[in-house]
């Protein structure tokens, strides 16, 4: 090596290399493995949250989106719907507190205990989605009577079970429509556009008979044959040591009701509600579906931020107008039938074409409700599901009956009794 290019080498002026120990060396790589381990379980449990709340995460970006064109101002407090959410909480806080102390179950299986033709058991368990869903909503209905219901006809052939599964899902959608508490949308519905409750039984009723006497005959489907005797009754008579509280949801549910109807305050409602779960059952408060308060939330801010765009609500209101009715049951085959009450209510004033439609569009494709999710994710659970032949047997009957319905809704316009 020539003298030069040894002068060059020594005037680089690089670090001296160090040495590490065997020890050191292990501890970096463990630390890296730590580090990289950790990555990948905040990148799955993300990935897991969107699954589990793509409709949250979406409303929310939208709103983070919609935030850009109209910067956040005090204005941003008059979007939101208070009164709705107030409601909502209340409802969801009483009848968590209910199904917790086993009311809910108790009662399912008070009425189902003792048959044994599965025809008659998986008509007993449709009729008593449809009733439920009227008071607790179809959610709340379908997490308490599925599970049971595989429980019971656990001897049944799979697609008498599938065929039970499908219509107890669409009764219990099919039910809540009935009053303004049976589900978020006509909660939030009723509400927003001050539609009272007898209108609204009065609106409602019509589809309630043609989806009553739809399950009814599509319950023949179901074969007759001896099921299993389904429940423990020492286990039934065990829960009713729990009664003592039952009185206290259904005064505290009766107050929520009062509410709906704008008899009562809701905020000395919401008051009552809060102190009485905070003292007597925390578990209630915990149990809240704070995710869909949430969601209401962002599509409220969104809404209000696309009314103040004048290009998007032209373009909205263009299409919306003169077809509330089938565009809200559109909408809701694919962003589900509560986000799609939401944001049409921001842009027509036909409420009661939006309570039918939404109500309407909870049948259809899978998403269109999300309390049919439930049925599903519940279902599929289970060894040995037929995942596919359910989906098929789901997406059938849900689009006939919508088919009947849609029929229904369309001559009632025909003849004035609907708006439109």
């Amino acid at each position: 090596m020539s003298k030069s290019l040894i002068k060059i080498v020594f005037h680089l002026d690089l670090p001296a290399p160090t040495l590490v120990k065997g020890s050191d060396l292990t501890k970096a790589v463990c630390n890296r493995r730590v580090k990289l381990d950790k990555r990948r379980r905040q990148a799955g449990n993300l990935q897991s949250f969107i699954r589990k709340e793509p409709i949250l995460v979406i409303s929310g970006v939208l709103a983070v989106l919609s935030c850009l064109a109209v910067p956040p101002s005090a204005a941003y407090l008059g979007y939101l719907n208070w009164r709705t959410l107030a409601l909502l909480f209340c409802m969801m806080a009483i009848v968590a507190g209910a199904s917790g102390a086993g009311m809910f179950e108790w009662i399912s299986r008070k009425i189902t205990g003792g048959i044994t033709d599965q025809r008659k058991l998986s008509r007993a368990l449709m009729l008593l989605c449809f009733v439920l869903a009227m008071f607790i909503t179809n959610d709340v209905t379908l997490v308490t009577v599925v599970p049971l219901t595989m429980l019971l006809m656990r001897g049944a052939a799979e697609r008498t079970l599938i065929l039970t599964l499908v219509q107890e899902t669409i009764a219990a959608n099919l039910g809540s429509m009935v009053t303004p508490f049976g589900n978020p949308q006509n909660l939030y519905l009723s509400s927003f556009y001050g539609i009272d409750t007898g209108r609204f039984l009065q609106l409602m009723l019509p589809y309630a008979l043609l989806s009553l006497g739809l399950l009814l005959l599509q319950s023949f489907l179901i074969p007759k044959g001896s099921v299993p005797a389904g429940g423990d009754e020492s286990e039934v008579e065990r829960m009713q040591v729990q009664t003592g509280s039952w009185a206290l949801y259904g005064v505290l549910f009766a107050g929520a009701v009062l509410a709906v109807l704008r008899i009562l305050s809701i905020w000395l409602v919401l008051l009552a509600v809060t102190v009485v779960l905070l003292i007597h059952n925390r578990q209630a408060l915990r149990r809240v579906n704070y995710s869909l308060l949430l969601t209401f939330v962002f599509f409220f801010i969104l809404i209000g931020n696309l009314g103040n765009i004048s290009e998007i609500r032209s373009a909205i209101l263009s299409v919306l107008q003169g077809h509330e009715l089938l565009v809200s049951v559109l909408a809701s085959q694919v962003v589900s039938n509560v986000p799609a009450a939401i944001l049409l209510s921001g842009f027509t004033p036909e409420g009661e074409l939006l309570v039918v439609g939404t109500n309407l569009g909870g049948l259809g494709t899978l998403i269109a409700s999300m309390a049919s999710i439930i049925t599903f994710q519940l279902y599929a659970g289970r060894r040995n599901a037929q995942t596919v032949r359910y989906f098929g047997e789901f997406t059938l009957w849900n689009f006939l009956d919508l088919a009947a319905l849609l029929l229904l809704a369309w001559l009632l316009q025909w003849v004035s009794v609907l708006p439109g």
